[in-house]
């Protein structure tokens, strides 16, 4: 007569104690349990758009375009003399324009996944669908800015031995993208630089400051700096921007992610950027970070129809269920002056 055996999951052991005749795994009967607590992918939240200069006039008068009208500066005033005639001068202004278009993505899932998964599929789909135009509203807002024409460059520290001299030299700055070899970084002489053109231009402050996007990339050898205030360390607590990690020299500093970073868009051999599928890349042998420092009324945000969630309808007999995000809206740079990209290795 053989031993005594034991039935059990298919973590059992070969050898059981207290059964020579061993063990066997019923497999059949262990079911995977699923967690309902699905992980999604860890995405941006919205840094840029909320900065954009809001138009909806499109939203109650037919149209696809919104005209801005932005008045020049006078001339210079001088000293009367009496019995001359003041002169007049005339008005001039500029004009410029916001397009808007059809915007939206969409999902598809069966009947028979709905009836047969173990989560709420639409639910999910909703939620990603969400996650999904706002990566696309921020990236687009990014894209925007960068079409400003006014570039500066990190700085590259000083290398040798740690004294005085090194740690409170400035460093030297970039010239352009070919000279950042790997090694000019954001540091607070970037800062200075933008500040210094923002304020030479007479470009207004988004309230009491200027705003700056940067990536954890360039925000870590930000951190370097011991000028650099962390938002936790403010001496007036209030309310602060979304995203918002610190500021310095009158500019608060946004950290996110869609700060656009170029492969090899910097170094020896640099000539040109290449985008391909959303994505730019370079021909140099270094990376670029482009960070954006903006001031006020930088970029409009024109709303013909705001977000929605609409579905499909019934399709093929209710056996399809299609599911998207939808809007109609455009982004334009409005003041180009507002606007200074600092590319950093």
């Amino acid at each position: 007569m053989a031993g005594s055996a034991i039935t059990g999951t298919p973590n059992i052991s070969g050898a059981p104690t207290s059964y020579p005749g061993g063990s066997s795994a019923l497999s059949p009967a262990i079911q995977t349990v699923w967690s309902k607590e699905i992980l999604f992918q860890a995405m941006p939240i919205l840094r840029f758009e909320q900065f954009a200069v809001k138009k909806t006039e499109l939203g109650v008068t037919p149209g696809l375009t919104i005209n801005f009208m932005r008045y020049n500066n006078l001339g210079q005033a001088s000293q009367l003399v009496e019995g001359i005639r003041m002169q007049t001068a005339p008005l001039t202004a500029s004009q410029f324009s916001i397009t808007v278009a059809e915007q939206g993505f969409a999902v598809a899932v069966s009947e028979l996944l709905l009836n047969a998964s173990f989560d709420d599929v639409m639910a999910s789909a909703s939620r990603l669908l969400g996650r999904n135009m706002a990566t696309y509203l921020d990236v687009s807002a990014r894209n925007t800015l960068l079409q400003a024409s006014s570039q500066i460059f990190g700085y590259e520290k000083d290398t040798g031995a740690l004294n005085n001299q090194v740690y409170y030299n400035i460093g030297t700055p970039g010239t352009g993208n070919v000279s950042m070899t790997g090694d000019f970084n954001l540091t607070s002489q970037t800062i200075y630089d933008a500040v210094e053109t923002l304020a030479t231009k007479n470009v207004p402050r988004l309230g009491e400051t200027y705003v700056c996007f940067v990536h954890p990339h360039q925000s870590r050898w930000l951190r370097n700096d011991p000028q650099f205030i962390e938002m936790t360390k403010y001496a007036a607590p209030g309310n602060f921007m979304l995203g918002e990690i610190g500021r310095l020299n009158d500019v608060v500093f946004i950290e996110t992610t869609q700060v656009r970073n170029v492969v090899g868009g910097a170094g020896t051999g640099w000539t040109t950027d290449t985008t391909t599928g959303g994505v730019t890349t370079g021909n140099g042998n270094a990376n670029r970070y482009d960070s954006i420092f903006i001031g006020d009324n930088a970029f409009g945000h024109a709303i013909s129809l705001p977000v929605e969630l609409r579905d499909g309808g019934i399709l093929d007999f209710g056996r399809e269920h299609a599911l998207a995000w939808y809007a109609i809206w455009g982004l334009g740079l409005i003041t180009d002056i507002s606007v200074v990209i600092a590319s950093t290795n």
